[in-house]
């Protein structure tokens, strides 16, 4: 199944966003309604929460005052620890009950108020972002909720600031406007984005970008820090390192609009390991790709040992973010090469110059042709440029040590 993280500030609209994500077809499991349900009057988490702090967070019905019980579990930060302790788990349990539960090929939207605040956005295999200015969100709160508007202020202070939710957002949602606006947007997501997302991932199928360069997108570095956040997830200690290598890692390169991450482990055991996982994460494997183009390397004068260059490639599921992962070995020829030569373009004016002129070539010689053809013809190009410049980068890279 596909998971979508929802999450905005107080007041951004993202009960709407729920609403109209449900009517396309989502599972909707709600944070705050999971954690109402786990202290509900009868459960064990109430009895919890009471034989911790007293009977003085009952309401006269016996169901649970919250103010009360905020006064004394955040008074100070042992009596917060015991509220979480209480509450956390009970509340992961039933989301991954709920999760559980939904089809295998669900859309399952988790709505999280503090997805942002708690780290939760690895864990995400979309981050949806509800934004409206403070004002329009603090007219809302006072109009609609009838929140007092220094309260409001209040707690919209105390969230997470819109340059840390445009941080972990996959998707921005402005929601200023009216709201069919916003319920707009998000089917024509819904349709575009999120079906063909759980498809491709249920089908083993890597979204692909043509061989048409693009200018440089200064969006790329985040969105190459996203998706290594939910790699390292994943991989956990199986990975050495993971890094953003290729032409977007270049600032201001044109490239085909393309993320390349490199996840350096130990060894080829270790990479095939991570198959299935990274699979399920929404990194689908490319099965006949066993090694990179090798190039004579000491030891190996003529090239041909293709073991030195093994690695695995998985790709994204996200039709509107494609990635290529690649799988190589640690100190292995290929591994070095692509943080080189990455750090080499960084560096030299000229070099980066000279392979723009090489893709641009490339691009010419593929764009009359289609599917695997427009690829040999583009890689046709430029594979013998990097070959010719292998050496010269190794060069370098050894006059740095």
């Amino acid at each position: 199944m596909l998971r979508i993280g929802l999450t905005g500030g107080m007041g951004a609209g993202k009960s709407t966003v729920a609403r109209t994500l449900v009517e396309c077809g989502a599972v909707l499991i709600d944070s705050d309604a999971i954690a109402r349900e786990v202290v509900a009057p009868g459960t064990p988490g109430l009895a919890a929460l009471v034989e911790a702090f007293g009977t003085g967070i009952l309401a006269a019905d016996g169901s649970l005052d919250r103010p009360a019980l905020a006064a004394v579990a955040f008074a100070d930060d042992e009596s917060r620890g015991t509220l979480n302790a209480i509450t956390h788990p009970r509340v992961g349990a039933r989301t991954a009950e709920l999760i559980g539960a939904a089809p295998a090929d669900a859309i399952v939207v988790q709505d999280i108020p503090l997805l942002v605040e708690n780290g939760l956005a690895p864990l995400m295999q979309l981050v949806l972002v509800v934004g409206a200015e403070v004002e329009t969100r603090l007219r809302r709160l006072v109009e609609h909720r009838g929140v007092a508007e220094a309260d409001a202020r209040t707690r919209i202070a105390a969230q997470a600031t819109d340059e840390q939710r445009h941080a972990v957002a996959d998707v921005w949602l402005d929601n200023n406007g009216a709201p069919e606006v916003v319920e707009a947007r998000v089917r024509a997501l819904w349709a575009e984005r999120l079906v063909p997302f759980e498809r491709n991932q249920r089908d083993g199928v890597r979204a692909r970008a043509g061989y048409q360069l693009v200018p440089a997108d200064p969006e790329w570095g985040a969105q190459a820090r996203r998706i290594i956040a939910r790699l390292h997830l994943v991989c956990g200690a199986s990975a050495v390192r993971i890094d953003h290598v290729g032409s977007t890692a270049v600032h201001g390169l044109p490239a085909k609009d393309v993320i390349d991450i490199q996840v350096t482990v130990a060894d080829m055991t270790t990479a095939e390991s991570l198959a299935d996982a990274l699979a399920a994460a929404g990194f689908p494997l490319a099965p006949g790709v066993t090694h990179d183009n090798p190039k004579p390397t000491p030891g190996d004068s003529d090239g041909t040992d293709l073991a030195r260059w093994g690695k695995r490639l998985h790709g994204n599921a996200d039709p509107a973010r494609p990635a290529n992962i690649h799988l190589r070995v640690q100190d292995s020829p290929g591994q070095r090469f692509a943080l080189d030569l990455r750090d080499w373009l960084r560096a030299d004016a000229d070099a980066r110059d000279a392979y723009l002129a090489v893709k641009r070539e490339a691009e010419q010689a593929a764009a009359d042709k289609a599917g695997e053809a427009a690829g040999e013809a583009y890689y046709a190009v430029k594979e013998p440029w990097f070959d010719a410049v292998y050496p010269v980068v190794t060069e370098w890279a050894h006059a740095r040590v």
